[in-house]
């Protein structure tokens, strides 16, 4: 089994407009970094026209389905029935998506039959990551 997954997911904008415009994103997952959740978005999908990644963690993923999550820059809530909000903070603005609720339940899912959560600490490479730390100090 690879030890990075990739969903394609369609994220509905959230705008001052009625009509909310689709776009594509992909959620990643890699056993490397087992705490964190990657969501991607390409370069149509942004106003600067370059991609774009945002980086949080899976628990903040998995508890924002449920109830709302976060107080930083990434903040997760449920949404009526089957959809969640994905709120992205940052100086230029904040961006709201609205996500299938199934479609985050699958990719949690698959992303903990790489790593089981609360086993995430097993999968650290901590010998390598303060060698590449130190590294870069020097």
């Amino acid at each position: 089994m690879s030890p990075v997954i990739e969903q394609a997911v369609q994220a509905r904008l959230v705008s001052p407009t009625p009509r909310m415009e689709t776009v594509p994103a992909t959620l990643c997952y890699d056993r490397a970094d087992p705490f964190a959740v990657r969501m991607e978005f390409p370069p149509p999908a942004t106003l600067e026209g370059t991609e774009v990644t945002w980086e949080f963690s899976r628990e903040l993923l998995a508890t924002g389905m449920t109830e709302a999550a976060g107080v930083g820059d990434v903040r997760v809530r449920p949404f009526g029935y089957g959809r969640t909000v994905l709120e992205f903070h940052a100086p230029e603005g904040t961006a709201m998506v609205h996500l299938r609720t199934s479609e985050l339940r699958r990719f949690l899912e698959r992303s903990q039959s790489l790593v089981p959560a609360g086993r995430e600490h097993l999968y650290l490479d901590l010998d390598h990551d303060l060698t590449e730390l130190l590294r870069d100090a020097h």
